[in-house]
């Protein structure tokens, strides 16, 4: 019968961690400021949205720093809790958001341009965040870390959204189907919703 990984893997697992999202956040804060920028200078709310899950994935990763600062594996553990929390209030305030914009513009708010920049950004992140969310995910599960696993996942959205993005934008761009943009930002929504209610329980861990 196992009993989980000895002490100095535990320390081993807790340091990746922590360099992981070290590298989440720092990402994420680029992202977040081109994603903002570009979505508000092409009145595009799916890159707007993106950028806020960007923005999202910074707190959220600076919730598991925040667990992981501590040297007591008991208070590492009793702070998980916590993280989970404020892991899924953070996807629930996203979904609130973009749902609320995502309906204005269906109803004629406004129609988004053309970004190249969201575009590129896009297809930047599909590349880079399965390999953080990977990694993260890994060690997390080993370590038995709900809230490593749930920021994981937070990582893992991100990717999809990417995909979403590209997606929305490039028929956007191609068709001139404006009603592109606000639909994937609701699919954005929906699985922000989904995650965040994993993580509020607590369930997104290991099997």
């Amino acid at each position: 019968m196992s009993l989980g990984p000895s002490p100095r893997r535990r320390a081993v697992l807790a340091r990746r961690v922590r360099l992981l999202v070290s590298a989440t956040i720092a990402y994420n804060v680029v992202e977040a400021v081109v994603a903002l920028s570009a979505g508000a200078a092409a009145s595009s709310g799916a890159l707007v949205a993106f950028g806020l899950d960007s923005v999202i994935e910074v707190a959220s990763a600076a919730a598991v720093a925040w667990q992981f600062s501590a040297r007591d594996p008991h208070l590492v553990h009793r702070r998980e809790r916590r993280a989970l929390r404020i892991i899924a209030v953070s996807f629930f305030a996203l979904a609130a958001y973009v749902t609320a914009d995502s309906v204005l513009t269906l109803a004629g708010g406004g129609e988004a341009e053309h970004s190249g920049v969201g575009l590129a950004l896009a297809a930047l992140s599909l590349a880079v965040m399965p390999f953080l969310s990977y990694a993260q995910r890994h060690a997390g599960r080993e370590l038995g870390s709900a809230s490593a696993v749930a920021d994981s996942k937070q990582t893992l959205l991100c990717t999809y959204l990417s995909a979403v993005l590209l997606v929305g934008l490039g028929v956007n761009s191609l068709l001139g189907w404006s009603w592109a943009d606000p639909v994937a930002a609701l699919v954005i929504a929906a699985v922000a919703v989904r995650e965040g209610r994993a993580a509020w329980r607590g369930d997104a861990c290991c099997p």
